[in-house]
């Protein structure tokens, strides 16, 4: 299952990050890496970007970005 998938109300734990070169470092840099636990908050009207709680602050990711991440 990825990010993309979950349900608001959501929590889950970061389980494999896929993509490759700039994209994946980008979404490490933003503090998603193995192991962490996310929380889903909120999905704009058009499903797009996805409000995420994670490592105690609020992001927004694009919905193609959230694909790339396997949860668990």
């Amino acid at each position: 299952m990825t990010l993309k998938e979950v349900p608001v109300g959501g929590s889950v734990k970061i389980a494999k990050l896929n993509g490759e070169g700039p994209v994946k470092r980008r979404i490490m840099d933003m503090g998603l890496t193995k192991g962490v636990e996310i929380y889903v908050r909120k999905v704009a009207p058009l499903g797009d970007p996805i409000e995420i709680t994670v490592r105690g602050y609020e992001l927004s990711i694009r919905k193609s970005d959230a694909q790339m991440i396997e949860v668990e």
